[in-house]
């Protein structure tokens, strides 16, 4: 059988922005084959009482998350903005993303969301932001912006929220390699080297 593991994030997850970059190549280079899972932090931050992204809670781990990103991204050779909003919406994001999935172009999509987000300091929740990402993917935005508001393409990604609870998930980037959950950007190396070898 072959090797899997599920890569479960958020758009508004600034660590999920690396993984997403990372994990394509690095997926292949382990003969690992993953699944992309967009679902919303919101309501399972909701269940544990809170409001608003934990990096806003916490004023001390917002400076710290900032400034890790800074010198990820610069170690990395991303590029990086502290976006002038945050957390913003993804919730039109995450539906397209399923869409994309379907049809070829999720990954490249998930990718370009999280550079306008995290790189350029658009809102991704605009629907002129996305259907200007889609144009550039070669996707027509007015056909995958219908497919993403149909009452199918909601409920998958309601149900795909919901399983992530299910499994545990508490925050994101996560990798699911069987019953195994690793958390964290900095885990998917182990995750990686997990699903080889189980």
């Amino acid at each position: 059988m072959p090797k899997t593991m599920e890569f479960w994030f958020e758009f508004a997850s600034t660590y999920s922005y690396l993984a997403a970059e990372h994990i394509g190549d690095r997926a292949r280079q382990a003969g690992v084959e993953v699944t992309w899972r967009p679902f919303l932090l919101g309501p399972i931050f909701a269940a544990q009482g809170w409001r608003d992204s934990p990096f806003n809670i916490y004023p001390a781990k917002g400076r710290y998350m900032w400034r890790d990103m800074d010198r990820l991204c610069a170690h990395y050779g991303l590029p990086f903005r502290k976006p002038s909003a945050f957390p913003r919406n993804g919730l039109m994001a995450s539906r397209l993303t399923l869409v994309g999935m379907a049809e070829g172009w999720g990954p490249a999509f998930v990718q370009a969301v999280y550079r306008a987000n995290f790189a350029d300091d658009l809102d991704i929740g605009n629907a002129e932001v996305l259907s200007s990402i889609l144009t550039d993917l070669g996707v027509q935005p007015d056909a995958a912006m219908d497919k993403a508001t149909s009452s199918a393409i909601k409920e998958s990604l309601k149900a795909q929220t919901e399983r992530a609870m299910t499994l545990g998930i508490f925050g994101a980037p996560s990798f699911i390699v069987g019953a195994e959950l690793f958390w964290g950007h900095d885990r998917l190396d182990h995750a990686l080297a997990w699903a080889q070898t189980h």
